[in-house]
């Protein structure tokens, strides 16, 4: 197995895929990463075309993008947290839908209200935060239906759906997302917080705090 780096930073999708890697126990080394600082611009842009984190650097080969991170650790590690077979259509049509639907929905409500604010991109748009929690309330039902059937999106142990489907719920408190109004979705995220891959990926690694949100 080449040498691999997991360049990340403390957003949602780079904290995705350091949770990947714990939860696989990958050997990668982790690196925080700043890609968009002028003195580290050129290294990331020559990794990954749009410039962001996060990348997996497998020897000289850089993987971007989370949901590819993932299927490739999964693959080297022989783990079935990225399904295949006969389950994986199942799993790629939640990776769809949560996407298009709750993911979406929960990001749009969290640029508004943490996002904007923490990097001072002006006032919470409330016609576009009410857009996002209606989009919310209208596919969360959908989810809380699917987790009342078992623990997991996809039978009894959690897999790679899971991750993706909650992504933005690290950050959901600091959002005001209301799970309490769905107990399956409430219950599933503090499974999920039980995992310690989950709940704290960046423990024991150099990972500066993102900035605080004002007020």
């Amino acid at each position: 197995m080449a040498p691999m780096v997991l360049y990340f930073s403390r957003n949602y999708n780079p904290r995705l895929a350091v949770a990947v890697a714990r939860q696989l126990q990958a050997p990668v080394r982790f690196e925080y990463a700043q890609p968009y600082h002028p003195d580290h611009a050129a290294h990331f842009l020559a990794m990954n075309p749009n410039q962001s984190v996060p990348i997996l650097l497998e020897g000289d080969k850089p993987w971007w993008e989370a949901d590819a991170i993932a299927c490739r650790l999964s693959r080297l590690m022989a783990s079935d947290f990225w399904r295949s077979g006969d389950d994986e259509p199942e799993m790629i049509r939640w990776l769809s839908w949560g996407y298009w639907n709750f993911v979406r929905a929960c990001d749009a409500v969290h640029f508004e209200r943490v996002t904007k604010q923490r990097y001072g991109h002006g006032p919470v748009d409330q016609g576009r935060l009410a857009e996002g929690l209606r989009e919310f309330h209208a596919c969360a039902p959908i989810l809380d239906a699917a987790l009342r059937t078992g623990p997991w999106l996809l039978g009894d142990t959690v897999s790679y759906a899971d991750f993706r489907m909650a992504c933005v719920l690290p950050y959901g408190t600091d959002a005001g997302l209301p799970l309490a109004d769905y107990p399956a979705i409430a219950a599933w995220n503090e499974r999920l917080n039980s995992l310690p891959s989950w709940r704290d990926p960046f423990e024991g690694l150099d990972a500066p705090a993102l900035p605080p949100i004002p007020g």
